[in-house]
């Protein structure tokens, strides 16, 4: 059995979620929880930071798939950085790279156009 590490980091306009471990049927449930929380918030700035991931199955993107639908009805987003591995393939696979674009990094995720 896997193990998710969480961390929440709330920066100016954004809060930059940091995971660790592994995201499968066993631990989805925690980041749901952690997603639900961050999402109560008026036009939900979100950036995942996958780097430290060493795994994830379809229930994990799922979840990052759902997070970002509420997190754009909301008129918010949710962006993620430091994609590789399994993650990268899952993406590529079911082709939603368009969904999740590529950043470089922190720096250019956490930049949202006015207004949005």
């Amino acid at each position: 059995m896997g193990q998710l590490s969480i961390g929440v980091d709330r920066r100016a306009g954004f809060v930059l979620v940091r995971l660790g471990g592994e995201i499968d049927r066993n631990t989805w449930a925690s980041l749901a929880q952690t997603f639900t929380q961050l999402l109560s918030a008026e036009r939900p700035r979100i950036v995942v930071d996958a780097a430290e991931l060493r795994f994830c199955d379809s229930s994990g993107l799922w979840e990052l798939i759902s997070a970002q639908r509420r997190a754009e009805a909301a008129g918010g987003s949710l962006r993620l950085i430091g994609v590789h591995g399994v993650l990268a393939r899952l993406l590529t696979i079911t082709r939603l790279v368009d969904r999740f674009p590529p950043y470089s990094g922190l720096e250019e995720a956490s930049r949202w156009p006015e207004g949005r």
